[in-house]
C-alpha cells in the first residue's frame, strides 16, 4: 500500500466514519473528538492533537471546509490551504486516526453523531461553552480543554510572512 493510499484512508465520509464508530465501539474504545480549521500546521496544532490523542483511544478530527472557514470570518485570504491539502497534511500526523470534513458554522451535528467520549478544544475555551458540551455531558462523557502553545497560532504566522 502507496503513503499516498493510508493518508486518504484517514479522511473518510460520514458512512465510513460510521463504520469505524461501530468497530471501535464493540472494542470499548475511548473515542475523543475535536475540531478546526489547522490552516497552516504548527508546533501548537500538533502538540494539541498529540495531547488530545492521549486523552482516548482514538483521535476524529472534524475539519472545516474552505466554505466554513471563509464563514467563520478570520480573514478574506483565509483559509490559505485548501480543504483537501489541509486534510492530507493532518492525515500524515500518527496521533489522529480519523478525519471527517464539515460544511456547517459548527460541529455541532457531527458531535450528535460521533457521540465522542472526551470533546477537547483549546483553554481559549471554557469547557462548558465548547460546542456540543452538553451532548458529551448528557452520555457521561468528557469536556477537556488543552493548554495552547504560547506564541503559535496561524493569525501569527501569516502576519510573520508579511513582515
Amino acid at each position: 500500500m502507496s503513503f499516498h493510499k493510508k493518508l486518504s484512508d484517514k479522511i473518510v465520509s460520514k458512512d465510513q466514519l460510521n463504520t469505524l464508530l461501530q468497530e471501535w465501539n464493540n472494542q470499548s474504545q475511548q473515542i475523543v473528538f475535536t475540531n478546526g480549521c489547522f490552516d497552516i500546521l504548527h508546533r501548537g496544532h500538533v502538540e494539541y492533537l498529540c495531547h488530545a490523542r492521549d486523552l482516548g483511544d482514538k483521535l476524529i478530527l472534524g475539519l472545516n471546509t474552505d466554505a466554513s472557514v471563509k464563514r467563520l470570518g478570520k480573514s478574506p485570504e483565509r483559509p490559505i490551504n485548501s480543504e483537501e491539502t489541509r486534510a492530507t497534511i493532518l492525515a500524515a500526523l500518527e496521533c489522529i486516526d480519523a478525519i471527517i470534513l464539515f460544511d456547517e458554522d459548527t460541529p455541532y451535528d457531527l458531535i450528535h453523531f460521533v457521540q465522542p467520549d472526551v470533546l477537547v478544544k483549546g483553554n481559549d475555551y471554557k469547557a462548558e461553552d465548547i460546542v456540543g458540551y452538553d451532548i458529551v455531558n448528557a452520555k457521561g462523557g468528557k469536556v477537556i480543554t488543552i493548554q495552547l502553545v504560547d506564541g503559535f497560532s496561524t493569525t501569527k504566522l501569516i502576519e510573520k510572512m508579511k513582515g
